[in-house]
């Protein structure tokens, strides 16, 4: 009985002396961090990584345009350090949810120092983008921009936990390259395609940042926000210039109310060519289950529905 409590003091000892084993380091040790949808997660944790717990409030497959904060979601707003929002009007509820959280940790906006496209200067959607004011809040369709995004979150994290910056400026040079990398692939994927081809109908507008990036036309029944109705002469002027421009390639979004597209697919004769990822990652294991992998789906669909077989 001595031997073994001899043992037993010898084995608490050398705990004490390494402290915790590796991997046992208590959850609270991590920064505890919020984005407000799903795309945003993702980079929060691609540049975060194991150093930072990551609550997205519109999860996957989410309409972050319609979201409607609850309670628990005010409760863990409440208990972040650093919340990242995308910006431009994009998130209609933040400030309701700020103030009912009392949230006192570090607000980042990843949207600052985009190029901000205007929303008015596309095509006409009656009264669509009001929601969002003057600005298309769509930043990240352009890789370029997601770039931009990544260099704010590694700011924001490194302003929460200096300790970690050089993890989070590492992880964010990383994940940078792989974004430059897919930027080439994009532009590389597109260029088989003449620019005069290149047109697209998808539900919602949201592409408009992807197709001046990589010079596609989108045209959309609804305006940069799904809270706002397409106008039936919006719809009708949309059908009669697929019409005469014989525009081949129809989308539904996986946010989107399928029906419209459904209906504009039949006064033309269109059959919808697939589901684009616009505003929303779907969940693990499915097409867009990170942004590098949306943005390759996105392409492969478009190009693919394009080019035909």
């Amino acid at each position: 009985m001595t031997h073994r409590r001899h043992l037993l003091t010898l084995l608490l000892a050398a705990l004490a002396l390494h402290g915790p084993a590796a991997g046992a380091q208590p959850p609270a040790a991590q920064v505890r961090a919020v984005a407000t949808f799903s795309i945003l997660g993702d980079f929060v944790r691609q540049v975060g990584g194991d150093r930072v717990d990551v609550t997205v409030l519109a999860g996957p497959g989410e309409d972050a345009h319609v979201f409607s904060p609850s309670p628990s979601h005010a409760r863990t707003v409440a208990g972040a350090a650093v919340m990242f929002s995308n910006g431009l009007g994009f998130e209609g509820w933040m400030p309701r949810l700020m103030k009912s959280s009392g949230f006192r940790g570090q607000h980042v906006v990843v949207s600052k120092g985009v190029q901000a496209l205007k929303a008015e200067h596309r095509h006409d959607h009656g009264h669509a983008h009001h929601h969002h004011g003057h600005h298309d809040p769509h930043a990240w369709q352009d890789v370029r921009n997601a770039i931009v995004y990544v260099g704010n979150i590694a700011d924001g994290l490194c302003q929460a936990d200096a300790q970690g910056c050089d993890i989070y400026r590492d992880n964010a040079r990383r994940y940078t390259a792989r974004l430059q990398e897919l930027d080439g692939q994009i532009r590389e994927a597109w260029s088989a395609i003449g620019t005069d081809r290149r047109k697209v109908i998808t539900s919602h507008d949201a592409f408009a940042y992807y197709g001046q990036a990589y010079g596609v036309r989108f045209l959309a029944p609804q305006g940069v926000s799904t809270e706002a109705e397409a106008s039936a002469r919006g719809v009708a002027r949309l059908i009669r210039q697929i019409k005469s421009e014989n525009i081949r390639a129809l989308f539904v979004e996986n946010i989107s109310d399928a029906r419209l597209i459904g209906q504009i697919g039949q006064e033309t004769g269109i059959r919808p060519a697939g589901v684009l990822y616009s505003d929303s990652l779907t969940a693990v294991g499915g097409p867009a289950a990170s942004y590098v992998d949306m943005m390759r789906h996105n392409t492969a669909t478009l190009t693919g529905a394009i080019a035909g077989p």
